[in-house]
C-alpha cells in the first residue's frame, strides 16, 4: 500500500541496507523482543520462591506477574508512535538500558516493595522495545522477504513463551528454592548486556526527517493511559478467591466512558491538522482489523492454556516446577519450526492458512482436557507433552503468518503504531485470558476442596479452566472465517 500523502505521519526513510546487514540487525531486534517476552514468562514459576523468600501476600504476588503485563501494555502505542516519528534504534537503546538497571534491581531486592516498583519500570521498558521490533521488520523488509522475517519473528517467540516457564524451573533448581528467583533477573543482565552493544553496532539509523515539531498529543496519552489501566485492573486482580471484590468491575464501565472520551479528542485532535495518538484509520483495513482480533483471541487462550496446565500438572500431580515446565517444550520447538513453514507460504496461501492454524490449536486444547481426564497420573504428562507438539505445530501457523497479513497493508510510516496496537491488544487478551481461565481454575478449587478427592478436584478445575481456554480459540475462528467470507464477497485477490 502506498503512503499516503495527507497523512500526518511524515514519510520514513528508506534504509539502504545490503541483505547481509539487514539480517544482522533484524536478529538483534528479535533478539530483544525475545527477551521481552522470556520475562513474561518464565516469573510465573517463580511466585512461591518469591513467596517464601520476602513473604509476600497473594495480592503482591499477583502484581509481580501483572504488573509488568499493565505498565507493558500502557507504553506500547505511546512508545510505537514515537518511534514511528523519530528514531527507533535510540528508543532501543533506552528501552534496553532501563530494562538492564531494572532486571538488576529486582535481583537484589530486599523486599517486595522494592521488587513491584522495579517490575512495574521493567514492564515499561519491554514496553518501549516491542514496537520497534515490528517496525523496524516492516521498514527493513517487503514482500515474500518480509513473510519470512515475520515467520522467523513467530518461531522465535514461540520458543520464547513456551520455554520461559521452563528456563525459570531450571534457574531456581540450581539457585535453590529461597533465592532461586533471583537468577531469573540475573541472568538478564549480561544477556542485555551484548544485546545494547550489538544494538549500538548493527541496528541501522532510522531517525526520521521532519521539520515538524514532535506533537506527542499529551492529552491522548493521558486518556489513552486512563482506560488501559481501567480496562485491564479487575483482570489482573481477579483471583477466583471468593475474596476478590466484585466492585472491581465497575471500572469496566470507566473505562468505556474513558475509551468514548479518547476516540472523541483523537478525531477532534486530527480535524486540527495535528497528529494523534492512535490513527484509527488503519482500522478501515479489514486484514488489520481482522488480524488484531484474531491475535487478542488467540493470545487470550494460550498462554492461559499454558498456565492451567503448569497448575494441574504441580497441584494436581505434584510435578516439580522445572519438570512442569518442560511439558511445553515440543509446543515450543514445533511452533518454531511451522512458524518458518508458515511464514514462507503465507503470501501463497493467505488467511486460509491462519484459519486451519487455528482450527489445530482449538483440537490440541480439546485433547488436552480429554488426556488429563482418562490418562493414569505417571502417564499425563507425558501424552500432554505429545499433544503439546500437535498444538505447537499448529499455533506456529497462527502467529508469525496472521503477523504478516495484519501488517501488510500498513504504511512503513505508522508501521510502529500499528503493531504496537497489536501488540497491545495481545497484551490485554492474555490479562483477561488468563484472569477468567484462573478465575474458573481456583473457584473450582475453593468449591470442591475438603469435599472430593484432591486429584478429581484439579481435574474439574481443569477442565472449567480449558472451558475458557476453548471459547476464545472459537472467537478467534469465528474472526478468521468471518475474514474469509469477507474476501470471497469483495471478490479480493490479495492473500
Amino acid at each position: 500500500m502506498p503512503e499516503d500523502s495527507s497523512s500526518p505521519h511524515p514519510p520514513t526513510r528508506d534504509i539502504p541496507l545490503s541483505s547481509r546487514h539487514r539480517w544482522r540487525a533484524y536478529w538483534v531486534a528479535v533478539s530483544v523482543a525475545a527477551l521481552t517476552i522470556l520475562d513474561l514468562t518464565k516469573v510465573n514459576v517463580a511466585l512461591p520462591s518469591i513467596e517464601a523468600a520476602l513473604n509476600a501476600g497473594p495480592t503482591e504476588l499477583q502484581l509481580v506477574v501483572s504488573g509488568y503485563i499493565l505498565t507493558f501494555g500502557l507504553v506500547l502505542v505511546p512508545a510505537g508512535r514515537l518511534g514511528d516519528l523519530r528514531s527507533r534504534r535510540v528508543l532501543f537503546l533506552v528501552g534496553l538500558s532501563l530494562f538492564l538497571v531494572t532486571s538488576l534491581v529486582c535481583a537484589l531486592a530486599p523486599n517486595t516493595a522494592v521488587l513491584l516498583i522495579a517490575r512495574l519500570l521493567q514492564g515499561v521498558a519491554a514496553g518501549i522495545q516491542m514496537p520497534q521490533v515490528l517496525g523496524l521488520v516492516q521498514q527493513l523488509f517487503q514482500g515474500k522477504e518480509r513473510g519470512r522475517a515475520f515467520g522467523l519473528f513467530g518461531a522465535t517467540i514461540g520458543i520464547a513463551t513456551a520455554l520461559g516457564p521452563t528456563l525459570g524451573g531450571l534457574l531456581i533448581a540450581v539457585g535453590g528454592p529461597t533465592d532461586g528467583w533471583r537468577l531469573i533477573f540475573w541472568i538478564n543482565i549480561p544477556l542485555v548486556a551484548i544485546v545494547i552493544a550489538l544494538a549500538a553496532w548493527l541496528l541501522p539509523s532510522t531517525r526520521t526527517k521532519s521539520h515538524r515539531a514532535l506533537d506527542l498529543d499529551p492529552i491522548g496519552v493521558v486518556l489513552f493511559g486512563a482506560t488501559i489501566v481501567a480496562l485491564m485492573w479487575p483482570f489482573l486482580f481477579t483471583t477466583g478467591s471468593p475474596d476478590d471484590d466484585p466492585r472491581r468491575w465497575w471500572l469496566l464501565v470507566v473505562s468505556a466512558v474513558l475509551a468514548a472520551g479518547f476516540v472523541f479528542w483523537e478525531r477532534r485532535y486530527a480535524q486540527r491538522g495535528r497528529m494523534p495518538l492512535m490513527p484509527f484509520s488503519i482500522f478501515s483495513l479489514a486484514s488489520y482489523r481482522n488480524g488484531v482480533l484474531i491475535s487478542t483471541a488467540y493470545f487470550s487462550a494460550v498462554p492461559a492454556m499454558f498456565l492451567l496446565g503448569t497448575l494441574y500438572l504441580q497441584g494436581g500431580l505434584g510435578l516439580e516446577p522445572v519438570f512442569a515446565g518442560m511439558v511445553t517444550i515440543g509446543f515450543a520447538v514445533a511452533s518454531a519450526w511451522s512458524s518458518w513453514i508458515g511464514g514462507n507460504l503465507v503470501t501463497r496461501l493467505g488467511r486460509p492458512l491462519v484459519v486451519a492454524g487455528i482450527v489445530g490449536v482449538l483440537a490440541a486444547a480439546g485433547a488436552l482436557a480429554l488426556v488429563a481426564l482418562v490418562t493414569p497420573p505417571e502417564w499425563t504428562p507425558w501424552a500432554m507433552a505429545g499433544v503439546m507438539v500437535v498444538g505447537g505445530f499448529a499455533g506456529g501457523l497462527v502467529i508469525s503468518p496472521n503477523q504478516t497479513l495484519t501488517l501488510a497493508d500498513i504504511p512503513v510510516s505508522s508501521g510502529g503504531v500499528a503493531g504496537s496496537v497489536g501488540q497491545l491488544g495481545q497484551r490485554i487478551g492474555t490479562a483477561v485470558g488468563t484472569a477468567i481461565a484462573l478465575a474458573l481454575f481456583y473457584a473450582t478449587v475453593y468449591r470442591e476442596q475438603g469435599e472430593r478427592d484432591p486429584l478429581v478436584v484439579f481435574h474439574d478445575a481443569y477442565a472449567y479452566g480449558m472451558i475458557a481456554v476453548g471459547v476464545f480459540l472459537g472467537l478467534a475462528l469465528i474472526v478468521g472465517v468471518a475474514d474469509l467470507a469477507g474476501r470471497a464477497r469483495n471478490g479480493s485477490q490479495t492473500p
